[in-house]
């Protein structure tokens, strides 16, 4: 005999003794922990101190009929599985029990395997409805989380920025306070700056999840779109002594997406590249076309990732522990990416050795049609 599964309980309600026994048997010989009863009543309270996956219970019986347990049952549990059986089965009474709840019917006689095929259903539907169940508080425990961080992130910028013009308000137009206030005001837009990226990621995200891009997916010319985001970052990369370049191959690269996702993603990745680097060092973007995709690189000289980082790197919320005082991100812009490549059809991978630098490869497919790619005329109308 199987060893009993005691997460795999399962309460046997019928007068008969002889369908007790060997519904006992049947179902024992599948592994699972059986107990059974000889009446209603006896099997509701079975059925609240054993709490089953699955019940079997017979609808003619006296006192509480079979249709008055799966009511109660439900009431006791809702996600416990019902099937009945009987032996003066008719539609009528199936389509009855079936309004009542009853996940099967199963007329009796009825041979061991048609029982075995029954319950094996019905414990793989409670199991998908329990992983189901568990998923979906995943998902609002995640949303919850992600609300706070949020929050917390947007909470820290907005107070610098509101203690710096504060200050700025008090400082008079004395000529020797020139000095400080533009530096408070660039210390404010550099704040606002990060107040954006984050609000634009939290909109990707939204966006991503309402499956908003599945309708968009016009031919967009890749080499323009890196360009127009290279040039935006080159200036702020001078400014970290950070020399940024791009290259294309030949010709339009064109792949089916949407214009405001893909500058998205490609602004994540070169500004990550910009912004974990150090003075002196290098970032390359390239674009090229490779075998029905395009491909895009960009490979930077910065502090590297670390090796047990890299599995995790795209997934949401983390952030690879960087040497202190070093850049920090709000841990959504990769996954952001992989999110973006992966609905476009797309991959994303990374390579990186500490203290050399990493590489970010996007392998998107290349559009089939026609169809003149769409020109990104800015980096604005692209989001």
């Amino acid at each position: 005999m199987a060893e009993s599964r005691t997460d795999e309980r399962v309460v046997v309600i019928d007068d008969d003794n002889a369908m007790r026994l060997s519904c006992r048997q049947i179902l024992g010989r599948m592994g699972l922990a059986v107990e059974t009863y000889s009446d209603g009543a006896q099997g509701l309270a079975g059925v609240a101190r054993e709490k089953p996956g699955l019940v079997v219970v017979d609808l003619k019986m006296p006192g509480l009929s079979g249709l008055e347990v799966l009511c109660r049952i439900h009431e006791i549990d809702p996600s416990i599985v019902v099937v009945v059986i009987t032996g003066y089965a008719t539609i009528d009474t199936a389509i009855e029990a079936m309004k009542a709840g009853a996940y099967d019917f199963l007329p009796k006689p009825f041979a061991p395997d048609q029982l075995r095929v029954i319950v094996s259903r019905a414990l793989e539907r409670r199991r998908l409805a329990a992983e189901s169940r568990r998923l979906e508080v995943e998902r609002e425990m995640l949303k919850r989380r992600f609300v706070s961080f949020v929050s917390h992130q947007l909470k820290s910028p907005l107070a610098a920025i509101h203690q710096y013009l504060d200050l700025i308000d008090r400082l008079g137009d004395a000529p020797e306070v020139a000095a400080k206030r533009r530096d408070w005001i660039r210390r404010s837009l550099a704040r606002s700056v990060e107040m954006r990226r984050l609000i634009d990621d939290w909109l990707t995200l939204a966006r991503i999840e309402g499956d908003s891009l599945v309708g968009c997916r016009d031919s967009i010319d890749i080499a323009p779109l890196l360009a127009r985001i290279v040039d935006g970052e080159r200036e702020r990369a001078a400014l970290v002594d950070v020399t940024l370049t791009s290259t294309a191959g030949e010709g339009p690269l064109p792949v089916p997406g949407d214009a405001s996702c893909l500058h998205v993603l490609f602004e994540n990745l070169i500004d990550n590249a910009v912004k974990y680097n150090r003075p002196g060092g290098r970032v390359d973007v390239a674009a090229a076309l490779e075998n029905g995709e395009v491909v895009v690189e960009v490979r930077d000289s910065g502090e590297g990732i670390p090796a047990e980082a890299l599995p995790l790197l795209f997934q949401e919320f983390f952030r690879a522990r960087r040497e202190p005082g070093g850049a920090r991100g709000n841990g959504l812009g990769l996954a952001i990416c992989r999110r973006i490549a992966t609905e476009l059809g797309g991959t994303i991978g990374a390579e990186s050795t500490v203290g050399e630098g990493s590489l970010f490869r996007v392998r998107l497919p290349a559009a089939t049609d026609d169809a003149v790619a769409a020109p990104v005329a800015s980096a604005e109308e692209a989001r």
